[in-house]
């Protein structure tokens, strides 16, 4: 069985989160006496970038940089976060697990560069990356129509200025994570599926 089929065939990949960081002994917030907080996670979800809180068993058998299941076992409840509830060690991991995510994924990404469209008539979604312009945009759009890109480093080769094009989406990723007040979301949040 392969890591995206549950047992009965279907597709769970929507659910995988990294583990970003591990409390065992509970929110350091939390009042309470150690023996009576549960153990916790702070996780990043695959496909829309979620950043979740999942409280755990005490026999959860889940570890720092494991890829999981949000309803998997071991796990009690999942609450949504914001990157200002993450521990500090979650903050600093994240921008590793969104690199880790994109590698695992690539094609997904690279898709982007040739299926992003415009988001109004001034705007278009390839403006949103950190350093993309008017002309790198052209230029992007040019060499998508010819023929569409296979992978960063054809990207890279094709396009005349783009320097480190997975690396625009890292920073891109965790701006939307840090920024709750962005009035545009390329990823987060967003269903890769729906465009």
């Amino acid at each position: 069985m392969s890591d995206a089929e549950s047992d009965d065939g279907a597709s769970t990949e929507r659910t995988r989160a990294v583990v970003l960081d591990l409390l065992p002994n509970g929110r350091p917030d939390d009042d309470r006496p150690a023996h009576q907080k549960p153990p916790i996670a702070y996780v990043l979800g695959e496909s829309q970038f979620q950043l979740r809180e999942l409280t755990l068993t005490e026999d959860a058998d889940i570890s720092f940089g494991d890829r999981i299941q949000f309803d998997g076992e071991g796990i009690e409840s999942v609450r949504e976060v914001t990157h200002g509830d993450l521990s500090n060690a979650a903050r600093s991991e994240l921008e590793y697990a969104v690199e880790e995510i994109i590698d695992r994924d690539e094609a997904r990404f690279v898709g982007f560069y040739n299926d992003a469209q415009p988001i109004t008539l001034r705007l278009h979604q390839l403006n949103l990356l950190p350093g993309i312009g008017k002309k790198l945009r052209n230029s992007i759009l040019d060499e998508r129509k010819r023929e569409p890109f296979d992978g960063f480093d054809d990207l890279e080769e094709r396009v005349a200025g783009l320097h480190r094009p997975k690396e625009i989406l890292v920073e891109r990723l965790i701006e939307e994570l840090r920024d709750d007040d962005l009035k545009y979301r390329i990823f987060v949040g967003r269903d890769p599926d729906e465009g």
